[in-house]
């Protein structure tokens, strides 16, 4: 992958896809010669490089084939991004090759590691930076798993700590703190081989709660500590960041659909009328007012009185407001689990599709005991008005990850004498399995 996105900077275009449970997303960026340049270069800031593209198409259809943000029907899920890669390219009036895409399943984990090397008293060096990050101890995260994320959110150089770039100072031991995120390899091959089907080919992935969090947090955010929370169709993503680095993410299998389903159900009419209503009626707030408010259901099935049906809006936010607090409880367990109490700033902000219920950042506000925000992505140079809403967060974040991948600022070559043996024989195998 990391070839291809070379060799897509060259070209100097690239596509960049978010696979969702509600929609499939495409953008087509066109980069800048400059920035063809800096992105071989060491550039530090989860924002670095982002003035160097535009958006040149986009496109948006409805998913098919992907369930809890992972593809299950694969013949769907090509035809869906064949559709919408079709009209990119055809609004961007250019080929595209090479795409990068996110998805929000695959049950991530989150892992912290630590190493340390010591130094001679000398400068640190790239090769430094590289020995003391295969210091870090490989947790065993168990088979069928693969490494999504691993970045490096803290260096220490002998007592001083909170060194974002420890290259060219001296001192005597090094060491860092690591986050590594992993996803069920199934997956990632699964989006690999559905991406190679569409005669494209994949030159990055990425997790759906990391692209959110860098589009929608702002910069005090990211440094400070907040939390980024994605509520999708399928799945709702967590990802909390400090010191602009992401340093734990989650997922939770529910989402908007899943409300949308509870009033199908509840009400015995199609998805598309239950998502209707959603949409212009519902929320989960229930005033005075709501018992006299009248909503005509619809319907199509012949029986005139069956589909003239009425519901007030107080008994369709009665359906609504269970399985979004639901939600919500999964998510204040995560942030539990992941210690959120204890950073310095708890802000929160709530993203994705199904935040834009009314009055959903009160409620959330409570279950999750926090001052929370709604969030809107970052405005991208060329980014059509349609896709600057809360569910393209993942898509925009995307673009800033294409731009300036947040993982390769440290991918150093190690030394010859310091490869572990294993390193060697993974090598070997590696080369005859694919040669």
């Amino acid at each position: 992958m990391r070839n291809m996105r070379k060799a897509a900077m060259q070209r100097g275009v690239v596509a960049v896809l978010d696979v969702g449970t509600s929609k499939i997303a495409c953008l087509v960026l066109k980069f800048d010669g400059d920035v063809r340049q800096d992105a071989e270069g060491d550039g530090v800031g989860s924002l670095a490089g982002q003035a160097g593209f535009r958006v040149i198409g986009a496109a948006t259809t409805r998913s098919r084939g992907v369930r809890f943000g992972e593809i299950t029907s694969m013949s769907e899920t090509e035809r869906a991004i064949r559709t919408e890669g079709k009209e990119a390219k055809k609004m961007a009036q250019v080929r595209v090759d090479h795409v990068i895409a996110c998805f929000s399943g695959a049950e991530p984990r989150s892992y912290g590691l630590t190493g340390r090397v010591e130094l001679a008293g000398q400068q640190v060096s790239e090769q430094d930076v590289s020995r003391v990050l295969a210091a870090c101890d490989m947790p065993d995260y168990g088979e069928g798993r693969e490494v999504l994320h691993a970045q490096p959110v803290n260096f220490a150089l002998d007592h001083r700590s909170g060194l974002s770039d420890p290259r060219g100072q001296i001192g005597y031991s090094l060491a860092t703190d690591l986050h590594m995120l992993t996803v069920e390899a199934t997956a990632v091959q699964n989006l690999l081989h559905c991406v190679k089907r569409c005669d494209l080919e994949l030159a990055g992935v990425a997790s759906s709660a990391y692209m959110s969090g860098i589009s929608t947090l702002v910069e005090d955010e990211q440094e400070l500590g907040a939390a980024c929370i994605d509520m999708g169709g399928g799945t709702t993503t967590i990802s909390i960041f400090l010191k602009k680095h992401m340093i734990y993410a989650d997922a939770v299998r529910m989402g908007g659909d899943h409300v949308t389903s509870d009033i199908s159900m509840a009400l015995q009419i199609p998805t598309a009328n239950a998502e209707r209503l959603k949409t212009f009626y519902g929320g989960v707030v229930a005033t005075g007012m709501d018992d006299r408010e009248r909503i005509e259901i619809g319907g199509e099935t012949g029986d005139y009185e069956f589909d003239r049906r009425t519901v007030t809006r107080a008994e369709l936010i009665g359906i609504m407001r269970p399985r979004v607090e639901e939600i919500l409880e999964e998510v204040r367990h995560c942030l539990d689990a992941a210690g959120f109490d204890h950073l310095p700033n708890q802000q929160i902000v709530l993203t994705g599709g199904a935040s834009q219920i009314p009055g959903l950042d009160g409620l959330a506000s409570k279950i999750l005991g926090s001052q929370l925000r709604l969030g809107r992505p970052l405005r991208v140079h060329g980014l059509p008005q349609a896709a600057t809403g809360p569910g393209f967060a993942s898509a925009v974040g995307m673009c800033l990850f294409a731009a300036h991948p947040q993982d390769e600022w440290w991918d150093f070559d190690l030394p010859l004498d310091r490869y572990p043996a294993r390193s060697l024989k993974r090598a070997v195998r590696w080369f005859r399995d694919n040669w």
